[in-house]
């Protein structure tokens, strides 16, 4: 068990382990709507989610605690997502989205720690800190799932049936304010997270700038001092 453990951790400390998951969750995005008239919506975001969740796995094995609770939270997510599909019933969708969003929070949280602990900016900070802005989106996709699943009239949809890729696509309009209009919150509620999500998307950028700036100027100054 050690050895699994350790190799899982050596693996998660690869450069590339942040761009994978970001690639992942993008694709979905723009594979999903291509494959959507030949495949049913369903399969290509369960297959697709399914490859998300066990790479947010990779994320988090340097924390052996992490792991085992989001092994938990994955494993559930996974069997309810795919139950859901064959069953279509509310409580396996539910259940499934609680999970996700509990699995994103703390692949969210680990990465942010990553980037604050970091002394330099190196590729692989760079790349975790894009993961966290995609993360983001995700969480919020998830979140407005959830209240979908709740209360359908959360939301106005232009198809009338809402699924994942649709949220994930409101949540990426939100989060970069370009909200073209044709999916709007129509709860409080809903238009409480839409709102903050936006905010936090602009106070990211702000932030996240200010910070790499910082560290360069603080890198550059130490270059400096040695001089």
């Amino acid at each position: 068990m050690p050895q699994t453990f350790n190799s899982l951790k050596a693996l998660s400390q690869s450069g590339d382990r942040f761009l994978i998951l970001m690639v992942l969750i993008m694709s979905l995005l723009i594979i999903g709507p291509i494959l959507e008239p030949f495949v049913a919506v369903s399969n290509v975001i369960d297959v697709f989610m399914t490859a998300i969740v066990i790479c947010m796995l990779y994320i988090i094995t340097n924390r052996k605690q992490l792991l085992y609770f989001g092994g938990v939270l994955a494993s559930i997510m996974i069997l309810t997502m795919w139950l859901d599909n064959f069953f279509e019933h509310d409580i396996f969708s539910t259940v499934s989205m609680i999970c996700g969003i509990l699995l994103t929070i703390v692949v969210t949280k680990n990465t942010l720690m990553f980037i604050i602990k970091s002394e330099t900016v190196t590729r692989e900070v760079v790349y975790a800190a894009m993961l966290l802005y995609i993360l983001i989106a995700q969480l919020w996709a998830m979140v407005y799932m959830l209240l979908y699943l709740i209360e359908p009239a959360t939301f106005n949809l232009p198809g009338g049936q809402g699924n994942l890729l649709e949220f994930e696509y409101y949540s990426f309009v939100t989060l970069t304010t370009l909200g073209f209009g044709d999916i709007t919150p129509q709860t409080n509620v809903a238009k409480m997270f839409s709102v903050l999500e936006a905010v936090v998307g602009q106070l990211y950028l702000v932030v996240v700038i200010a910070w790499f700036v910082g560290m360069g100027i603080a890198r550059r100054s130490q270059n400096s001092g040695k001089q």
